[in-house]
C-alpha cells in the first residue's frame, strides 16, 4: 500500500504531513513517488487564503477522477475553520481538522474496512494539550530539520483566520522535544528549526518559555545550529535577547513578523505594536549581538483595507531603514470569517499587485545591500543542495544563501567559507 501527501501552507503544516507519513510508514505503507499512483491521497490544507481552499478542492477532485479506487483524505486548517463547507466536499472520503491528525491512519483503515465515509472534526477547547504526532525522522531538505514545538494562537489580528483553525496556544513538553532532537542528531541532522503557529508564545501554558527551550535544546549533543521560526516583535523582551545572545548554537537570524511599516495600518490590522516599537526591538537586538552578527527577515502585507499611498510609502521607507535580509511580500487576501473581510476601503487587485511588485523591488535592493556588507567576511555554511559533484548551495547562520565549491564534502556538512559577491540571489563563497 502506498500513500501520497499534498501539503499546502506553512512549515508547521509540512512538519505535520511528515509526521502523518511516518505514522503510515510505521504501519507498513510506503510513500508514493512523484508520478506514482497511490492507494491513499491526503491533502493537508491551508486556509490562510480562499485560494488555499480552492487548491485543496481542486486537488481532491483530480485525485478522485484519476484514481477512483483510492482513499482520499482532507485534513488540516480548512476543515477546522469551515467544517460544514469541508464536510460537504463529496470527493473526500475522510474529513478531519487540526485536532485529530494522529488518527488519520486509523480513519483510513476504518474506511477500508467499512466503506463508510468518515467526518471527524472536533472543535478546539480551552485547556487542551499539545497533540503529539509521530516523531519526524526525514525531511525533503535532508540537511535541516523542522521541529514543531507549539500550536495555536491567542491573538486576534483582523486579517487572520488561523486562531479559529488552530485553537489556543499549546506547548510541547521539552522531554518530547529532546527525544526528537536526539533522534535527528543520530540521523545526521546538524541544524534544527523550531517552529510553531505563534512560536513566541511557547511555554505560556506549561510554565516555560521559548528562550528556555532554546537553551535546553542547545544541550543536545550532535545538534550544531538552532534556528527559530517566525517571532512576534512585542514578545522579544530584554531578558530573552540577552539570554539568546549567550547560546553559541543559536543562529541569530530573527524572523520578526512586521506586516506593515505604518503604525496607522498596524492599528487597523489589530497588531499590538507600533512601527516605532518594532524598530526599537531591532535596534536593541543589533546592539546586544553586535554589528554584522545578526540579521532580520520578515513578512509584509500590502493593500490592506484603507491603506493609502502615503501609508504604503511609509512601509517602503521602513523596510529600507530596517535593512532586512529578506522580506516576504503578500498582497492582502480578503478572508471570509475575519473582521477585515468587511472593512471599508478595500483595495483593488490591480493596485495590490502593483504595490506587491514595488515593495518586492525595494526589498531586493535592501537584501543586496545587506549581502554586500558581509562581503569579505567568513562564515560557517551548512551545505544543502548539490549543483554538481563539487558545487553546493547552503546557508550561513544569518540565513544568507551561498554557493560554494566544496570538493570532498556532502550535503549536511558544515564548512567555513569566505563570502564574496552577491549575484542572482546568492553569495559566492570560497571554502577555507
Amino acid at each position: 500500500m502506498k500513500v501520497s501527501f499534498y501539503t499546502l501552507g506553512c512549515k508547521v503544516n509540512q512538519n505535520e504531513s511528515n509526521a502523518m507519513l511516518e505514522d503510515f510508514c510505521r504501519h507498513g505503507y510506503l510513500p508514493a513517488g512523484e508520478e506514482e499512483p497511490a492507494d491513499v491521497y491526503v491533502v493537508n490544507s491551508c486556509t490562510v487564503t480562499s485560494n488555499g481552499d480552492q487548491k485543496s478542492r481542486k486537488w481532491l477532485r483530480r485525485m478522485k477522477r484519476e484514481h477512483p479506487g483510492a482513499v482520499t483524505v482532507l485534513t488540516g486548517c480548512y476543515p477546522q475553520a469551515f467544517p460544514q463547507e469541508a464536510a460537504a466536499i463529496p470527493e473526500a472520503d475522510i474529513v478531519t481538522g487540526t485536532t485529530q491528525r494522529s488518527k488519520v491512519y486509523e480513519y483510513v483503515e476504518r474506511f477500508l474496512r467499512t466503506g463508510e465515509r468518515v467526518v471527524a472534526i472536533e472543535g478546539h477547547t480551552r485547556g487542551e494539550t499539545f497533540e503529539e504526532l509521530s516523531p519526524v525522522s526525514r525531511f525533503a531538505e535532508h540537511t535541516r530539520a523542522f521541529v514543531k514545538v507549539e500550536d495555536g494562537c491567542d491573538r486576534r489580528c483582523a486579517y487572520c483566520v488561523i486562531p479559529r483553525a488552530r485553537g489556543p496556544v499549546r506547548s510541547r513538553p521539552f522531554e518530547s522535544v529532546r527525544r526528537e532532537l536526539e533522534a535527528l542528531a543520530a540521523a545526521g541532522y546538524r541544524e534544527v528549526v523550531l517552529t510553531g503557529i505563534n512560536l513566541s508564545s511557547y511555554g505560556k501554558d506549561i510554565g516555560s518559555s521559548l528562550t528556555r527551550l532554546v537553551e535546553e535544546s542547545a544541550t543536545v549533543e550532535g545538534i550544531r545550529r538552532i534556528r527559530l521560526g517566525s517571532l512576534e516583535p512585542d514578545l522579544m523582551k530584554e531578558e530573552d535577547i540577552l539570554r539568546l545572545a549567550k547560546v553559541e548554537k543559536f543562529c541569530p537570524q530573527f524572523h520578526l513578523s512586521l506586516q506593515s511599516g505604518c503604525t496607522d495600518t498596524l492599528r487597523r490590522m489589530r497588531r499590538v505594536y507600533t512601527a516605532q516599537e518594532y524598530a526599537a526591538v531591532v535596534a536593541r537586538i543589533r546592539e546586544v549581538f553586535g554589528p554584522g552578527r545578526c540579521s532580520f527577515t520578515t513578512d509584509v502585507i500590502v493593500g490592506f483595507p484603507g491603506e493609502t499611498q502615503e501609508e504604503f510609502d511609509a512601509t517602503c521607507r521602513f523596510v529600507e531603514e530596517m535593512g532586512f535580509l529578506k522580506v516576504h511580500v503578500f498582497p492582502f487576501s480578503r478572508r471570509r470569517g475575519t473582521p477585515a473581510y468587511d472593512f471599508p476601503g478595500q483595495i483593488c487587485e490591480r493596485d495590490k499587485s502593483l504595490r506587491s511588485r514595488a515593495l518586492g523591488e525595494v526589498a531586493e535592493k535592501v537584501r543586496a545591500a545587506q549581502a554586500k556588507t558581509m562581503e569579505g567576511t567568513t562564515a560557517q555554511v551548512l551545505l544543502e543542495t548539490p549543483l554538481s559533484a563539487t558545487l553546493f548551495t547552503g546557508y550561513t547562520p544569518l540565513y544568507l544563501p551561498v554557493v560554494v565549491s566544496a570538493p570532498g564534502h556532502k550535503p549536511g556538512d558544515l564548512v567555513q567559507v569566505r563570502l564574496g559577491r552577491y549575484e542572482e540571489g546568492r553569495c559566492k563563497g570560497e571554502i577555507l
